[in-house]
């Protein structure tokens, strides 16, 4: 082992170490859940066919085999691995690691490859320290992170490596795992399946969403407070005490929530839209951000099909300033349930859309006469106002009379409402008020 590495991330197993640590898989056929990658026609695989592994990001959720596999692939080329987190070093000490690199492949003829743990934990500025040594071929540069790296790694780098998505573990593969751990004695504990029931075992894998390290974590934990006891489910719930939801303000996750919320409302599916919900708050979001979100929703995906909506969305709105969590949450859901059962529209945002378009593309086109403001007798005698007429004098309460620039009148329809909801009746009273605006009895 290297004498940069860092203690935690590749230190060997023993006896007393954690279950999840001594359950790490010890060669690429141990590893599950990642066939994309590692199954028998995995990129990956590919790659050790050639004897060779090129710079690589792994990016995916915590416990799905990030490290290990950085660990394995090192085992299988013969290469030096040297390891540090980016929560604990610097860009100094890399700068050291990759300099020893340089002339262990000058004077060996050995590959290195530097594992980086959390490497977005680097800012942008920092990542360039990589740049000169993956270029040359110094070291192989194998990067760990929770985060998307088109948000959080910089061109230049990103350009230089490839990026591999790792997939959250599903129930059944962690199922696997906790079964092996279980029935395994020289790694794992050693009992009989019927110390744990299957239905322990599945809320054990059902809260662990997705992260083995976590599954194996709460399964050992479940096992030594059961004693001679069997695991039940009961006994799981109170050593995990409930089971966090995930939700990461401010990053990715944070961002495909909120999609999913708004996506289920404008299908107008309830439950995914309530369930959605139901996961941001339980993770911690701030109800001010999500009523704020929702606000677009009413406009952006109903507007006028209901115009009620956005009234419900701002009594709600309402609801969250005045009362906070968890009081707000019942307010939250009714407008969750309003917005995802009301008949949906674009039209509004397809309408303001193209007057955004229009407006830049030619700002400065002239108020027609007939409507400008005329306060003063100059303005009067310059033929301001001339040719206005007062709507509430005319039949039907519209008059003859040309509201939009010239270049546009006569030849622009923003606004096309659709025939769902109040919509319908909208389309009717448009039609009316062109026969009434046209000077037509």
């Amino acid at each position: 082992m290297s004498q940069q590495e860092q203690p935690g991330l590749f230190a060997a197993s023993s006896p007393a170490s954690p279950l999840a640590e001594r359950m790490r898989p010890i060669s690429l056929d141990e590893v599950v859940g990642q066939d994309a990658l590692v199954g028998p026609d995995g990129i990956l695989r590919r790659f050790l066919k050639r004897g060779e592994i090129p710079s690589m990001v792994f990016w995916g959720p915590p416990g799905c085999g990030k490290t290990t596999l950085a660990r394995l692939l090192a085992d299988e080329v013969n290469a030096e691995l040297v390891a540090f987190s980016a929560v604990l070093s610097g860009v100094k000490e890399a700068r050291m690691v990759m300099t020893e690199a340089r002339r262990r492949r000058e004077v060996e003829g050995r590959t290195t490859i530097l594992f980086v743990d959390e490497i977005h934990r680097f800012n942008r500025a920092q990542q360039d320290a990589f740049l000169p040594f993956v270029e040359t071929g110094d070291v192989v540069l194998v990067g760990a992170t929770t985060e998307n790296p088109s948000f959080e790694l910089n061109r230049a780098l990103l350009s230089r490596v490839k990026v591999y998505i790792f997939d959250a573990l599903d129930e059944e593969v962690l199922l696997g795992l906790l079964r092996m751990a279980l029935e395994d004695k020289d790694r794992g504990l050693g009992c009989s399946l019927e110390r744990v029931g299957e239905d322990a075992l599945s809320i054990i894998a059902r809260l662990a969403a997705g992260d083995a390290r976590q599954a194996l974590t709460l399964l050992e934990m479940a096992v030594a407070a059961a004693g001679d006891e069997v695991v039940t489910p009961q006994l799981v719930g109170m050593v995990a005490q409930r089971g966090l939801a995930v939700f990461d303000k401010g990053r990715e996750e944070h961002h495909n929530l909120i999609s999913a919320l708004h996506k289920s409302v404008r299908n107008s599916d309830v439950e995914a839209s309530l369930y959605w919900l139901g996961r941001m708050l339980d993770g911690g979001a701030d109800p001010r951000y999500v009523v704020r979100r929702m606000l677009r929703m009413a406009s952006e995906d109903i507007g006028m099909a209901d115009p009620r909506a956005l009234e419900q969305v701002a009594s709600a709105a309402a609801a969250v300033e005045h009362m906070g969590m968890p009081e707000c949450e019942l307010a939250l859901a009714q407008a969750t349930v309003y917005l995802a059962l009301a008949p949906k529209s674009n039209a509004m945002y397809k309408a303001y859309g193209e007057v955004k378009r229009e407006v830049a593309n030619r700002p400065g086109l002239p108020i027609p006469m007939q409507i400008r403001n005329a306060p003063t007798r100059m303005m009067k005698d310059a033929g301001y106002g001339d040719g206005y007429r007062y709507a509430h004098d005319e039949p039907g309460g519209v008059a003859v009379l040309e509201c939009l620039p010239e270049p546009l009148a006569g030849k622009t329809r923003f606004y096309r409402p659709t025939d769902r909801g109040w919509e319908g009746r909208i389309r009717e009273r448009l039609k009316e008020i062109e026969r009434l605006k046209s000077g037509k009895t």
